[in-house]
């Protein structure tokens, strides 16, 4: 089978390509991507630093370094909860609301320029089948192993 006729070829080069494009964006205001995504979840109550990270498809490990850098950029501070000193949460300093905003900005305009491209009617027929995708993948992950792909062939 070719790349090109697989699903998840066109599901990864299509979300390389945002990528690369948010990335490009995200560099004019001394950001990534990613780093746009966790301002991005971060609500003005805080956000437990934990739940962060699995919203994210991120590792802990990855999320902390990236935390330490916001830290030290003076972007997020972080606050042991009164109420369960557990629990550490996240906030967006005044210039983390202003990235945030940026990157929030970026997603919009992305957002309105698929609409305007591609239109309502395909889009909502695009989230119908990757709703789908999700919950095939969901209820069969258990099943995908080597010696159940024989029974695909």
């Amino acid at each position: 089978m070719k790349a090109d006729k697989t699903v998840d070829y066109h599901i990864k080069a299509g979300w390389h390509a945002i990528s690369r494009m948010y990335n490009s964006y995200a560099a004019q205001f001394d950001m990534t991507m990613a780093i746009g995504y966790v301002l991005l979840n971060i609500d003005k109550n805080g956000t437990p630093a934990t739940k962060i990270a699995p919203a994210l498809g991120l590792e802990p490990r990855s999320l902390t370094r990236m935390l330490k850098s916001l830290e030290d950029k003076k972007w997020i501070r972080r606050e042991t909860d009164e109420d369960d000193r557990r629990v550490v949460k996240v906030y967006l300093t005044e210039e983390g609301k202003r990235k945030r905003d940026k990157a929030r900005n970026g997603v919009i305009m992305f957002n309105n320029l698929i609409y305007e491209k591609i239109g309502e009617e395909k889009l909502q027929t695009f989230f119908e089948v990757m709703e789908q995708i999700s919950e095939v993948v969901d209820s069969e992950a258990a099943n995908y192993k080597a010696e159940n792909i024989e029974e695909f062939l």
